[in-house]
């Protein structure tokens, strides 16, 4: 029976003799394979010094551009620091919620379209009320004459209605006007200096004189020398139209204009906005 002396593990060793220390820790090293020497690249493994194959070498506080490499702490991933001085920042994209919208909005463009509206349905207007107020004239047949009731002092205007009122080719003849029974009484009957005409339906007339009525009541038309006037024609009595055309006229042209303006206007901000816009990236 071979005898062997008993040597507790550790017990004796000289630390300097590469022994493990009493309750310490030994550095272990993988074994090397035999006929290689020590530190020698491994195998499809990475070469002494960390470098990786086609790589650049990396050692623990090596210095790159904008970052340095801190190490790796046991169990965790690598641990990086922020830019050094002299490096880029980090690009950090920007987020936003589209193109900056341009003010004043599209919406506007409505104000003007209904200014133009507006303008189209006044002149529409105009013209329904303007026929209302010659069809409501009094009339007195040519060249017959007869009687025509007046049921207001001040101004009235005498117009001639037949064939050439709106060329003005109208056969010359005299009108002679004079109360037909009291209260009525006659003013003043002169000749119409402007030119005023209408063609409204089958009305078409021209203003011929106008009349003063110092009392509203019943007046005799005597037209005289108006054998050469067509018949069907008329004389008409009423207000002045050319208050009503004039505002008419000028109401609607002037909302449309307002409407066109406003239209370019806009359009002319809104396009110097959008550019400037996006000269600044917008």
């Amino acid at each position: 029976m071979d005898s062997q002396a008993d040597q507790p593990f550790g017990g004796g060793a000289d630390p300097s003799e590469g022994g493990q220390q009493p309750g310490g820790t030994q550095p272990w090293s993988p074994p090397q394979p035999e006929g290689q020497p020590w530190g020698s690249p491994q195998p499809g493994g990475t070469p002494p010094g960390g470098t990786e194959p086609g790589g650049m070498p990396q050692s623990p506080g090596q210095q790159f551009e904008g970052q340095q490499f801190e190490g790796q702490q046991s169990g965790g991933p690598p641990q990086y620091a922020g830019p050094q001085s002299g490096g880029q920042p980090p690009i950090i994209a920007a987020t936003g919620s589209g193109p900056a919208r341009v003010r004043p909005g599209r919406i506007w463009y409505l104000g003007s379209v209904l200014l133009v509206l507006g303008g189209v349905a006044w002149l529409v207007f105009g013209f329904v009320s303007l026929s209302s107020k010659v069809d409501a004239f009094s009339r007195v047949p040519l060249p017959a004459g007869g009687t025509v009731t007046l049921n207001h002092s001040g101004g009235w205007v005498v117009y001639y209605e037949g064939a050439g009122a709106t060329t003005g080719q109208i056969p010359g003849f005299n009108v002679r006007i004079a109360p037909a029974a009291p209260p009525a009484a006659v003013g003043s009957l002169r000749s119409y200096t402007a030119s005023v005409t209408y063609a409204i339906g089958a009305h078409q007339g021209r203003a011929v004189l106008t009349l003063q009525v110092v009392h509203p009541g019943k007046f005799l038309v005597e037209p005289s020398g108006a054998t050469a006037v067509a018949g069907g024609s008329d004389l008409a009595f009423g207000s002045s139209i050319a208050g009503s055309i004039v505002t008419t006229v000028l109401l609607c042209i002037g909302l449309i204009f307002l409407g066109i303006a406003g239209t370019i206007i806009l359009f002319v901000i809104r396009l110097t906005r959008t550019r400037r816009a996006r000269a600044q990236g917008y």
